[in-house]
């Protein structure tokens, strides 16, 4: 097979001085000022000066390796959980993509891409007889992403069936975890930031296909009945503080339908910001730190983000 050529991403339509001018030479796809609204379930954000997408786990290490120490880096994964800010999000943008979206069964293991969506990986476990993975199917989003913030759903997390894990580190090393090394807790991992997730390789437990089918169908039907899943939503706005559920303390706190213009707390589940139109980041973000306010002041508990943050507010973004 033919190696694909390096693109280079010298382009005479960019303004001096552009970060675009400084990438590595790489096989994958290099856009400079890439659209992140269209990709973000929210539909809101400023764009990515530069978007990496990486033809594989070595384009991606010879990229970072070659990358200017100073270049700020930012993953994203199909964002789903993630609220991009109106000014756009400086440095590289990754992506990961097809490269990374691999999934194998072997007995009771299945190797999945950290690009590989949580549904998928749970119907390649259901189709090869592996129970246990069934609520990776009410998790909208990738392995990548399960692996940073030990997602979890209807009972169970990412670090119950976890064997090991791949990633990239900033410098371009390729490191594996195991599950220890991960540094599990309540939706975090304790890998550092600065490493990017290449894929992970996940256990279950002999089970019944069509049993397997019957649960997943029950996570969906649960999720249709009690999410706004039609929705341009992030998911669970906030952690479950310990003895607590977030949804229950902003509902106490009279949250259940605020809004900030198009922003607005769900009434169908009020851990869910939800973008009913022309909503900002910048409206989504207040949105949620007066939600954070009103439980604080109600309960005295402090909420945290679950929904991943990034970016620049749009004044920031215009003056670069």
């Amino acid at each position: 097979m033919t190696a694909a050529p390096r693109m280079s991403p010298a382009d005479g339509h960019l303004p001096n001085g552009h970060l675009m001018s400084r990438m590595p030479a790489v096989r994958g796809r290099l856009t400079a000022d890439a659209s992140l609204a269209p990709v973000t379930w929210f539909r809101v954000g400023g764009p990515a000066e530069v978007m990496f997408r990486p033809a594989d786990a070595d384009d991606l290490a010879d990229f970072l390796a070659a990358l200017p120490a100073e270049v700020p880096v930012t993953v994203i994964g199909v964002a789903s959980n993630l609220l991009v800010r109106d000014g756009g999000v400086p440095g590289v943008t990754i992506r990961l993509g097809r490269g990374f979206t691999d999934i194998a069964a072997n007995e009771m293991t299945l190797t999945a891409g950290a690009a590989a969506l949580d549904l998928n990986v749970a119907m390649v476990a259901r189709d090869a007889g592996i129970a246990g993975l069934e609520f990776l199917s009410g998790i909208p989003g990738t392995i990548g992403g399960a692996l940073r913030m030990n997602g979890g759903a209807y009972g169970r997390e990412l670090a119950d069936v976890l064997v090991s894990a791949t990633a990239v580190a900033h410098d371009g090393r390729r490191l594996e975890f195991s599950h220890a090394g991960m540094g599990f807790t309540y939706r975090h991992s304790a890998v550092p930031e600065d490493c990017i997730f290449t894929g992970a390789v996940l256990r279950g437990e002999p089970g019944n296909p069509l049993e397997i089918a019957r649960r997943m169908a029950e996570i969906s039907d649960k999720r249709a009945d009690s999410q706004p899943v039609r929705s341009r939503t992030g998911g669970s706005t906030f952690k479950n503080p310990e003895g607590h559920k977030a949804w229950e303390l902003i509902d106490r706190a009279g949250c259940r339908g605020l809004s900030i213009g198009d922003a607005q707390v769900s009434e169908k589940h009020c851990n869910f910001l939800i973008n009913n139109g022309t909503a900002t980041a910048a409206q989504l973000e207040a949105l949620g730190e007066e939600v954070r306010r009103r439980v604080f002041e109600t309960s005295g508990v402090t909420l945290e983000w679950e929904i991943k943050r990034i970016g620049v507010p749009a004044a920031e973004g215009a003056a670069q």
